[in-house]
């Protein structure tokens, strides 16, 4: 009598959302292929027969998008395509109970922080020993690090407090152990992420030591950049610009989500801060370092913005003149603050107001651009895309900000390596250049 051979099982990761679910999809495929586990993350292979969806609950666009893709591979379960389905990330910490009964077809549900639990459906341990040692899902020469969790702010429009928790630092000497380890598999850029980075170290050092982690980051051999994302406006450290300033290594950029330019909204945003406060903040920041690209994100369409508010907000916008700009209408999120406020601006509307705020930056970032033109900038090139080789200078992020296109005609690049690029064309968010020695 024949055996019968059991066909071995094979994960595929799925991630939706952010940069921050992104590492926590890396850091789970790290702990299953450590426990000597079959996983890939977001496979186009045909055999993977456990599928892990890692779900975004950030804004309604991103909770369809998540909920599409559980019944996407729901049915293929039905079809006998997969064998199982689990489901873990934000939009599953927060709607655990109500997704269970709409999709009960989903093995099992889990939260943001649930990943031993996650294991355990796999007979799998948290391995210790592996943090630090995050596989990457993407080019090695770049890598998110997530230097804290959760958040403690009270932000009217907000549920990211819902889904992931409060604030939680990791310590210096657990990143820097990461970044070491990453550099030793040939990373060169660190993408400095949290939900709010300004807050990093009061829970753990009982005072804000975010200075502090980005010194001891930028002594790590090999990290070549060293970039600063969202940091929040109200309690802002200045001893990060001082650091930024005197580290080569560390890039003259933050990110700094202000939300908005008018006071009153601002207030009702829950933010901590004003308009006023907001400008002085930047000027200060500029007035240490001229040569900064500071990208900021606003909300169009947040509950008390009357047409004099979002005036207010597009004044404030060509009064700044951001490097980098990106506009969000608002979501009315339940169970937050202003989730109990009316949402009474119709999305028409508030996509009107996103949109002419970005006219507007476009021009902004037309004119910024324009004066690049003629100057060599250090570039690290992430990717070849049809024609031309794609990098970014220290002033822009992956993925969000400028890219620099060097024409694969005339000039050979690897990936992954820095180039200087003498600037010779610009447009309203890409750059084009050639390769100096």
């Amino acid at each position: 009598m024949k055996a019968r051979t059991l066909k071995k099982d094979k994960v595929n990761i799925i991630t939706m959302g952010c940069s921050k679910n992104l590492v926590d999809s890396e850091v789970l495929l790290t702990q299953l292929k450590g426990n000597g586990i079959d996983a890939t993350h977001e496979s186009n292979s045909k055999d993977n027969n456990i599928i892990i969806i890692n779900t975004c609950g950030f804004i309604d666009n991103a909770k369809q998008e998540s909920i599409d893709t559980i019944l996407q591979y729901v049915d293929a379960k039905e079809q006998g395509v997969v064998d199982k389905v689990y489901v873990t990330g934000c939009l599953s910490q927060r709607y655990k109970d109500d997704l269970e009964k709409e999709i009960p077809q989903v093995d099992a549900f889990f939260g943001t922080r649930d990943l031993p639990a996650i294991l355990k459906k796999f007979k799998a341990d948290y391995k210790h020993e592996l943090v630090g040692e995050r596989l990457l899902t993407h080019a090695s020469h770049y890598a998110y690090m997530k230097i804290s969790e959760g958040c403690d702010r009270p932000c009217a429009f907000c549920a990211i407090p819902l889904m992931r928790g409060g604030h939680i630092s990791r310590s210096i000497e657990d990143l820097v152990k990461e970044a070491e380890h990453k550099a030793a598999n040939g990373t060169k850029e660190l993408l400095l992420i949290a939900q709010d980075s300004t807050y990093y170290g009061l829970d753990l050092y009982k005072k804000r030591r975010l200075a502090d982690l980005m010194s001891a980051l930028s002594d790590v051999q090999g990290i070549d950049w060293i970039r600063l994302h969202y940091a929040y406006p109200t309690g802002f450290p200045m001893d990060v610009i001082e650091v930024m300033k005197e580290r080569p290594n560390i890039c003259n950029y933050l990110d700094i989500p202000l939300q908005h330019g008018s006071t009153s909204v601002l207030k009702t945003m829950r933010r901590g801060t004003t308009r006023e406060k907001q400008e002085e903040l930047i000027h200060s920041i500029r007035d240490i370092m001229p040569d900064i690209a500071i990208r900021t994100t606003l909300i169009a369409g947040h509950p008390g913005e009357g047409e004099t508010e979002f005036q207010e907000m597009v004044d404030f916008v060509e009064r700044m003149k951001f490097e980098r700009l990106g506009v969000f209408t608002y979501s009315h999120e339940e169970n937050t603050h202003a989730g109990s406020m009316e949402d009474i601006i119709p999305q028409e509307e508030k996509e009107a107001r996103a949109n002419h705020l970005m006219s507007i930056q476009e021009q902004i970032s037309f004119d910024l651009n324009q004066e690049k033109i003629g100057k060599t900038f250090k570039v690290l090139i992430d990717k070849k895309e049809g024609g031309h080789f794609v990098g970014r200078t220290e002033y822009d992020s992956v993925e969000v900000d400028n890219e620099v296109l060097i024409d694969a005609s005339k000039h050979y690049c690897r990936i992954g390596d820095f180039v200087n690029v003498n600037i010779s064309d610009a447009t309203e968010f890409d750059l084009y250049g050639e390769v100096i020695s």
